[in-house]
């Protein structure tokens, strides 16, 4: 039975083993990204104002809540990949568990407050990331992308597209955004392409093209879809 003596270990297991299910849960996403050739994997856990950077990780003011990763460039766009992608959390989460369930059956690790936390988070972030469902600020969770994608539904994963392309009649370099409409125009294409990959990152799941002739054109940039 759960009493006042067990309150500070549920505390410092709150605080110290969450924040470690949500590193492994962001690096099952990550490592299936990695799989499928992303570049610039970034893997950031809790909410608020960065306190540490080192890496590939960045942890954030409150360290125990929230987490995601970012990358650029996956080279495998299909379903399948999205699907390996956005079900990798869940899966090293399951792994995890799995594994200590394992070692305190073994006598490996003694059960106790911390191993007990560990198997009732884990589960915990498993059940909310796979529940088809939208969040309140309005991203998807895993589950929901996952469903889509199995539905043959990638308009989930749609990618929106900015052009940068030479105005012969303005003397500029302008961005195209996904609608037609010029997004912006800059005197050389170096300002161009950072403000088109700007504007791109922030509207996930996107591309930036440029435009290297009249009929030529290549990919500089892609920003897939956020997993949480």
């Amino acid at each position: 039975m759960f009493g006042f003596q067990d309150i500070p270990k549920f505390l410092l297991a709150f605080f110290l083993v969450l924040p470690l299910i949500s590193i492994l849960h962001e690096a099952g996403h990550v490592f299936f990204a990695w799989l499928m050739g992303a570049k610039n994997i970034r893997i950031v856990v809790g909410s608020g104002k960065p306190i540490f950077n080192r890496g590939i990780l960045e942890v954030r003011q409150y360290y125990f809540w929230y987490g995601f990763c970012t990358f650029e460039n996956i080279e495998r766009k299909e379903n399948l990949a999205n699907i390996l992608i956005f079900s990798g959390g869940a899966f090293f989460n399951l792994l995890s568990t799995g594994a200590v369930i394992f070692m305190v059956e073994q006598e490996v690790l003694e059960p106790g407050m911390l191993t007990y936390q560990f198997t009732y988070f884990s589960m915990y972030y498993v059940f909310f990331a796979l529940l088809p469902m939208l969040y309140p600020g309005g991203n998807f969770s895993d589950g929901k992308i996952i469903l889509e994608l199995l539905k043959n539904k990638d308009e989930i994963i749609k990618e929106r597209t900015y052009h940068v392309k030479w105005n012969t009649e303005s003397n500029q370099w302008q961005i195209l955004a996904h609608d037609g409409e010029v997004a912006a125009s800059f005197e050389t294409e170096e300002e161009a392409v950072d403000k088109a990959r700007a504007l791109a990152q922030e509207n996930r799941p996107s591309r930036v093209i440029l435009s290297t002739g009249e009929d030529e054109e290549k990919e500089i940039q892609n920003y897939p879809r956020i997993p949480l």
